[in-house]
């Protein structure tokens, strides 16, 4: 596990570029890609490059139930809105929202992820130290699952819906072993309130009830800290 501390979320985001510049140049052609705050300045560093990704392929970690690609509040818009708008990939896979059949869907996202498996998988961290939407207590085996939300989530999430029966109550997220298959995890994270989720996972043990503890069992994965988050190490 390698750890960079960068002086915030700006520098954060160049060094992710020239990490994934360098996986690209090493023949990379799968990209894992995440939503939320934490990658964004990644992702404008994507836009404001001359990179083509048109030959490559990306796969999110996850989307809500019941939403459509268009609605904004979907991970499917975000993505659009913050990378794929202007950056246009070969194939960008998200899970199907709006699916009938969860199961399934489940299932062809495992199949999609054996087929393309993942070069550089980019992440965050939650304070309880989970990754995608795997909470404390998720299985590590865990492939592509359906994941139902905690009361905490859905009242976070509340205050983008106009009302709290519209906010989503499940998604379909990459399992923790989904995310170890990736051949390159760049994790990032900003701001002190990260500082023991990041403590925990580079010195804690390897426990489900932390699970981003697993990445010490990955053979690649860089850390890109600010100052905040690295305060406890």
């Amino acid at each position: 596990m390698k750890i960079i501390t960068v002086k915030d979320q700006v520098e954060g985001g160049k060094l992710a570029f020239h990490l994934l510049e360098e996986e690209m140049a090493a023949g990379a052609k799968t990209l894992g890609l995440a939503t939320g705050s934490t990658p964004l300045t990644f992702y404008q560093e994507m836009l404001a490059s001359q990179l083509d990704f048109s030959a490559m392929t990306s796969i999110n970690l996850d989307e809500y139930v019941g939403l459509s690609a268009d609605n904004p509040q979907s991970y499917a818009y975000f993505m659009y809105q913050h990378l794929f708008h202007a950056k246009p990939f070969k194939h960008s896979y998200l899970p199907n929202g709006l699916a009938t059949d969860l199961q399934a869907e489940v299932k062809h996202y495992d199949d999609i992820i054996a087929e393309h498996p993942i070069d550089f998988q980019i992440l965050g961290i939650g304070r309880n130290g989970h990754i995608g939407f795997n909470e404390p207590g998720t299985p590590f085996e865990m492939l592509t699952h359906v994941v139902d939300l905690t009361e905490n989530t859905i009242q976070a999430n509340s205050r983008f819906f106009d009302k709290i029966e519209d906010v989503p109550t499940q998604a379909i997220s990459m399992g923790i072993a989904s995310i170890m298959s990736s051949k390159t995890i760049v994790l990032m994270a900003y701001g002190f309130d990260k500082a023991d989720a990041i403590s925990k996972t580079v010195s804690g043990p390897v426990t489900e009830a932390l699970p981003a503890s697993i990445l010490q069992k990955h053979e690649d994965v860089v850390l890109l800290l600010d100052y905040d988050a690295a305060s406890k190490l």
